[in-house]
């Protein structure tokens, strides 16, 4: 039971976020427009769509109704009422979900414009952010209590990602029901809030009666993969999320055994393993696939090529690269394969990096494609920058993948805004900062020069692999 030293530590806690809060949120309310053109508008709308079914893919993902490794072992277990067990979940998931939804209102109001109603607006994009987030997670906890509720929860994140897709074409123009809503009466805006929290209400409480009903096994599933992610959170370890959530794709699926190809010998043999992995996951070549569109629309909804845009440009080249390296990532944590295979060495990793480069360089050539469609990038093939680029992207996600845990023991450098400890930083710099050494022509290119720079980046970006394949050290354990 609580004492009252722990309640007021969690109220002086809360308290102080809001007061540091408090500025931070002044300064985005200030800058929110008055008026929005209807591209940019359809573009940021979008955005927030997207935003708003990742929030729903990722409450679905990890439950969302998980309890810590103590309740877990023995309170869902024992023959106590399951809602008393949950009730501290449930107050989480609220707080979960109340600033989520304040981000989506805050990204409505942003990609609509205030108008000249901005106290009115304000309030109704408030309820309706707040409608939309506690809404979705009641959802979520129902659909896990429930087969019929999780299929409609499925169903209702294809049908957000649908009306990204609807908002970003801006299908029938100033005349679309978009533009439409957007320049809609304040009395309308009242209503739909109205409408929200209604079901948002009616929703809350089908969750409330279900939350006695989630099966054990659920929550025991769930509680696992939320218990593993704040460890890795706690111990400032973030690369042990992708080796998890590897093991734990390919651990539910049995795999056809299927002769290697004979053209395959040595270090290629193992480099394969890794095409076909990629190939029997045609839904995360899906989603990079989409993703490429996601600078265009933030070019769109930013009004030109902003540094918003060029960030989601290399880090979206950067994450596509290194979605490709598991195989290398395996590599370092266990050598046992390669020492089986008889390959190891420059030869391997040359292998591993064809994927990456081929990937990574498909992604930002799609992707700067889309920002010259929208008129963001001047004249010139831009496209070319992608293959141009591919090596030394390639080479900084195998930097990225081969990388060793955190080391907490370096010291921590005193900065204005606080304690920097230098472990994570560096950590977190390790293969991005050679991806953008040897992308440098690139990212001057994007600030004025133009396409001139293409020979230059090919040239800049093949020696930076090849410096990096030449320097590496194998760490295969022999």
């Amino acid at each position: 039971m609580k004492s009252w030293s722990d309640r007021y530590s969690a109220a002086f806690g809360a308290v102080m976020a809001l007061v540091l809060l408090a500025p931070l949120s002044g300064t985005v309310l200030a800058n929110l427009p008055e008026r929005v053109s209807a591209p940019r508008a359809g573009a940021g709308v979008a955005l927030v769509a997207l935003a708003y079914a990742g929030y729903l893919a990722l409450a679905r993902s990890f439950g969302p109704v998980a309890v810590s490794a103590a309740d877990a072992a023995w309170l869902v277990l024992s023959p106590l009422p399951r809602r008393n067990v949950l009730r501290k979940t449930v107050v989480v998931l609220a707080a979960v979900s109340l600033p989520a939804g304040l981000a989506v209102a805050l990204g409505l109001l942003s990609a609509v414009g205030v108008r000249d109603q901005f106290a009115p607006r304000l309030l109704v994009a408030a309820v309706l952010g707040v409608s939309a987030g506690v809404g979705g997670m009641a959802v979520a906890v129902r659909a896990q209590a429930s087969q019929i509720w999780d299929a409609w929860l499925v169903a209702a994140i294809v049908v957000v990602a649908v009306l990204a897709v609807l908002a970003a074409l801006q299908v029938g123009g100033r005349a679309s029901p978009l533009a439409a809503a957007a320049g809609g009466s304040a009395d309308a805006w009242a209503a739909a809030a109205v409408a929200a929290a209604t079901a948002a209400a009616v929703l809350v409480r089908c969750a409330w009666t279900a939350l006695g009903h989630v099966p054990a096994h659920r929550i025991l599933a769930a509680s696992t993969r939320t218990g593993t992610v704040v460890a890795a959170a706690v111990v400032l370890d973030p690369g042990a999320l992708s080796w998890i959530a590897e093991d734990a794709h390919w651990r539910r699926r049995i795999l056809r055994s299927r002769p290697l190809p004979r053209w395959l010998r040595g270090s290629p043999t193992l480099a394969w393993a890794e095409w076909r992995g990629l190939v029997r996951r045609p839904g995360r070549a899906a989603l990079l696939a989409a993703s490429t569109a996601l600078p265009a629309l933030a070019a769109r909804a930013g009004d030109g090529l902003t540094p918003v845009v060029s960030v989601a440009v290399a880090a979206g080249t950067l994450a596509a690269a290194a979605a490709c390296t598991s195989g290398a990532r395996r590599d370092v944590q266990d050598p046992s394969l390669m020492r089986l295979s008889a390959a190891g060495g420059r030869s391997l990793l040359a292998a591993r990096s064809l994927l990456p480069a081929l990937v990574g360089g498909g992604w930002l050539a799609l992707a700067l494609a889309g920002l010259s469609a929208t008129g963001v990038l001047g004249a010139g093939p831009w496209w070319l920058f992608g293959p141009a680029c591919a090596p030394a992207v390639a080479a900084g996600a195998l930097r990225m993948a081969r990388r060793r845990p955190i080391d907490h023991s370096m010291p921590v450098v005193a900065t204005p805004f606080g304690a920097l400890p230098t472990g994570p930083v560096i950590w977190a710099l390790t293969g991005a900062d050679l991806a953008s050494l040897g992308c440098a022509p690139f990212l001057l290119a994007l600030n004025g020069p133009g396409t001139v720079l293409l020979p230059a980046q090919a040239l800049f970006g093949t020696a930076t692999a090849a410096l990096y394949l030449l320097t590496a050290r194998p760490r295969d354990g022999r």
